[in-house]
Order: C-alpha cells, then sequence, then structure tokens
C-alpha cells in the first residue's frame, strides 16, 4: 500500500502556542486520516518535529501488519527534511532529542519511505490541521478516518 504524508507543525509566537497537523492519504484517494493535537508553547522546528513524531508513532501502529507499505512523508520545513535525510546535521540542543526520536521510530517502521520538502502551499490541509489544533486547543490527539467509496 502506497501513503502519502503530509505533516505541519504550527507555533504563534515562535515560542508559542504550537499544534500539530498530519493528513495521510491512501494511493487509491479512498481513505484519509487527520490528525490533530496541540502541543503546548514551542518553538516553530520543534513544532514541525513533534508533528513528524506523532504521525510516525500512528504509522507505526498501522504498519504493523504483513502488508508492505511505501510511505512518501512531505513537509514544508526545509530544516525538518534536510535533517531526516542527512543534508543538515542537527546543531539545537532542543531539536536533538526530537530528532533521535524520529529517527528511531523511523528504522522501526514496516515500510520503504522517503522525506520530501514541498512548497507551505501544498501542504495546506496539513497546516490547517495543525492551527485547527492550537485554536480549539485539542489537547488529546484528535484522529478522523474517512473511507470513500468512489
Amino acid at each position: 500500500m502506497n501513503l502519502t504524508v503530509y505533516t505541519d507543525g504550527a507555533s504563534r509566537g515562535n515560542p508559542g502556542k504550537s499544534g500539530a497537523g498530519i493528513f495521510i492519504i491512501d494511493e487509491d484517494n479512498k481513505k484519509t486520516i487527520s490528525l490533530k493535537q496541540y502541543l503546548g508553547i514551542l518553538t516553530n522546528n520543534e513544532a514541525e518535529y513533534k508533528a513528524l513524531i506523532i504521525a510516525l508513532e500512528y504509522l507505526v501502529e498501522l504498519t504493523n501488519t504483513n502488508e508492505r507499505f511505501n510511505i512518501n512523508f512531505l513537509s514544508d520545513s526545509q530544516l525538518l527534511v534536510n535533517q531526516i535525510n542527512g543534508v543538515y546535521s542537527v546543531k539545537s540542543p532542543n531539536i536533538l532529542p526530537l530528532y533521535n526520536k524520529a529517527k528511531k521510530i523511523i528504522a522501526n517502521l514496516n515500510a520503504v519511505y522517503s522525506f520530501k520538502h514541498i512548497l507551505r502551499t501544498l501542504n495546506f490541509k496539513a497546516d490547517k490541521l495543525a492551527n485547527s489544533a492550537i485554536d480549539y486547543n485539542v489537547e488529546k490527539l484528535d484522529i478522523d478516518e474517512q473511507t470513500s467509496s468512489c
């Protein structure tokens, strides 16, 4: 199964109130999964990593089957994508533990995966979810799964 995973972390104030938004879609556009959560006071980069970690933790459970998964992660955070891909080193002491946690979860994913940077305008669904998490103070992870019969 092929999945596309859009992740976004939003921070109002940098540091400020932050939220995570994740939008997952399958290859046939038949199933979508939206996740959002309020993260507290974080920097934008910390929120981006937290959003990725939430997505990864969800996907570890989802991919815990005999089925073969190919996952394309898309983020508008060039820093996150380049750090995960090993292009940039992680220098921030606040980001390093988040980076290490993400890499550890990635190593346990039952999937072939890639991480790509996209323009912010193409990440609007994840961005909307992240901002909604802030607006409505969604403290517990909110998961919405939709299946289309089309």
